[in-house]
């Protein structure tokens, strides 16, 4: 069973506020994540004033281990404003990057981010800082969009949010959850009850959070072996699986399904 690990920072910063917007190092990240038994992991950039050139940075650390790394591209919904397009045909076309990363704390996600997900057929990974209210707009407006809540909702463990995260989970069929950082084990013993574990995706938070405690979290809840499937990788693989047609490989003539391939 291939394990993936959704959610995972990489490349450096320039805020120097705290650990997020300073330094992702993987080092060792990768030495957790590997004794843990994960064998991929999504990366995007640490917090940047530029992400042109913080996903040009994940790009060179993706490229260097093509076998072990996905990429999302990270864009500002408000500072990035304009050139949303380009940064994910850039991103898509030129990286392979298979999703897009938006953050609340940024700036909320508008239409021209969702419009280029359309475009690419990418999922996006969207923390909505427990602002879970949006995932009813973004359902109803970009229904052919999948979009992954990160944290359950709120990684500042906001069980309200969470309650309602898991709402949406059951309603809207392109609403996802990963499972970085939640605390509530109660919470996501209730996820994977009400919204199959179809809906959820295994997320480490790293290289901040220790992967293999994240990844025990997903076997304590004693899932069956499809279930614990599904969440450990195959929902992520069908996620970014649309994609494929717009990466390098497809465009140069080259059938490449290695990255992608998935099994039920």
């Amino acid at each position: 069973m291939m394990i993936i690990d959704c959610h995972c920072h990489a490349g450096s910063g320039d805020g120097f506020t705290g650990p997020w917007d300073t330094r992702a190092p993987l080092e060792d990240y990768l030495r957790r994540a590997t004794a843990a038994g994960i064998q991929r992991s999504v990366l995007f950039a640490a917090f940047h004033s530029d992400y042109a050139a913080a996903n040009k940075e994940v790009a060179k650390i993706v490229a260097s281990r093509p076998d072990r790394f996905y990429g999302f591209a990270f864009v500002h919904a408000a500072r990035d404003r304009g050139r949303v397009h380009k940064l994910i045909e850039t991103a898509v076309r030129q990286y392979g990057f298979a999703g897009i990363k938006v953050h609340r704390h940024d700036a909320p996600i508008t239409r021209e981010i969702c419009d280029a997900a359309r475009a690419f057929a990418l999922p996006v990974l969207y923390d909505v800082v427990g602002e879970v209210s949006v995932c009813e707009l973004l359902a109803q407006e970009y229904p052919d969009v999948n979009f992954i809540i990160p944290h359950l909702g709120s990684f500042a463990d906001d069980w309200r949010a969470q309650l309602g995260l898991i709402d949406h989970l059951v309603r809207h069929p392109n609403i996802y959850a990963d499972t970085a950082g939640v605390r509530r084990f109660d919470l996501l013993e209730q996820a994977v009850k009400r919204a199959g574990a179809g809906k959820i995706l295994f997320g480490s938070d790293g290289p901040w959070l220790h992967p293999g405690i994240e990844l025990a979290k997903i076997k304590a809840l004693r899932l069956s072996p499809q279930q614990e499937k599904l969440i450990l990788g195959t929902n992520l693989q069908k996620l970014i699986h649309s994609a494929r047609q717009y990466r390098p490989s497809a465009l140069s003539g080259r059938h490449n399904t290695a990255p992608f391939a998935f099994s039920e």
